[in-house]
């Protein structure tokens, strides 16, 4: 099993899911949102990383970029029908670029829960809470 601590969660939101991330960066973040964006549809320690996908995005406003990137990331799901087991963000003057770890979704070993439609606006927050940055919204399921 992984040893880092746990550092994502889910939040239940009437119909919807709520994903938050944490990290001492907003880029670990944002990373780890992924995580719990994948926790929505099937346990994350189950995925393997054996396929890279990555993914570029371009927003002023930190939130935008985080809605951005998040429906990025569900995008990729939908269209290449995979899971992520892991995420790597850097963010240069507006411009994330992201890399992406998993592989494609199977029925037999990741008994799919839910599918993500997308993100919303809801309780989006990017925002530094003490010495870690928390990285949130809500997802359509």
């Amino acid at each position: 099993s992984r040893s880092y601590p746990m550092k994502w969660e889910n939040f239940s939101h009437d119909a919807d899911v709520g994903i938050r991330g944490f990290g001492k960066t907003m880029e670990e973040a944002f990373a780890m949102a992924v995580l719990a964006l994948t926790a929505v549809v099937t346990n994350p320690d189950i995925v393997s990383p054996k396929i890279k996908v990555l993914i570029e995005c371009e927003e002023e406003d930190r939130e935008l970029l985080f809605f951005d990137w998040i429906n990025a990331v569900i995008y990729e799901m939908e269209m290449k029908k995979m899971l992520f087991a892991e995420a790597k963000v850097t963010i240069e003057s507006f411009q994330l670029k992201g890399q992406l770890w998993g592989e494609i979704i199977s029925q037999e070993k990741h008994t799919p829960a839910t599918d993500i439609k997308g993100a919303t606006m809801t309780e989006l927050k990017v925002m530094k809470s003490g010495n870690q940055w928390v990285a949130q919204c809500i997802v359509d399921v």
